[in-house]
């Protein structure tokens, strides 16, 4: 691969990693969002899973930052944006007192979130089926970085 392909590659990664490394550092900062979202679900144990979810991300957000581990965190990141893209985004906002067409709004916002999750899921099956590129741990470790 060429080394051009391979500097898109590595800008395609620090893109996609911001996402992950963002939220994730601000669930275990400020769990109490992620938490009410979880409990609105019907999830049990929302503050736990709360801060699993931000170590999660911002584990798996370094992880794609610097190519580490890349097809394995790639399938498991487009199997969480699949999982949560689904469960919190998937259906209409309707919060009590609120006039319809601000329920209206945020649930035009809430699907725009479930199209934004999918289309994440597609970049990170992506990355785990071609790789991180020549500019990745993976590559210095020696792992196969393209199919």
């Amino acid at each position: 691969m060429s080394s051009s392909n391979n500097a898109i590659i590595l800008i395609a990664r620090i893109l996609l990693s911001f996402i992950f490394i963002y939220s994730g550092f601000g669930k275990l900062i400020d769990p109490a969002g992620t938490a009410g979202m979880i409990t609105g679900a019907g999830l049990p144990a929302a503050t736990a899973l709360a801060y699993l979810a931000g170590l999660f991300e911002l584990v798996a957000g370094l992880f794609v930052l610097v190519g580490f581990q890349t097809k394995v965190t790639g399938w498991l990141l487009a199997l969480f944006c699949v999982f949560t893209g689904v469960v919190f985004h998937g259906s209409a906002i309707n919060v009590p007192d609120f006039p319809a067409a601000a329920n209206g709004w945020l649930t035009v916002l809430n699907q725009i979130m479930m199209m934004k999750n999918i289309t994440l899921a597609g970049a990170y099956i992506l990355l785990a089926t071609f790789g991180p590129g020549a500019y990745s741990l993976d590559a210095r470790r020696g792992v196969a970085v393209a199919a």
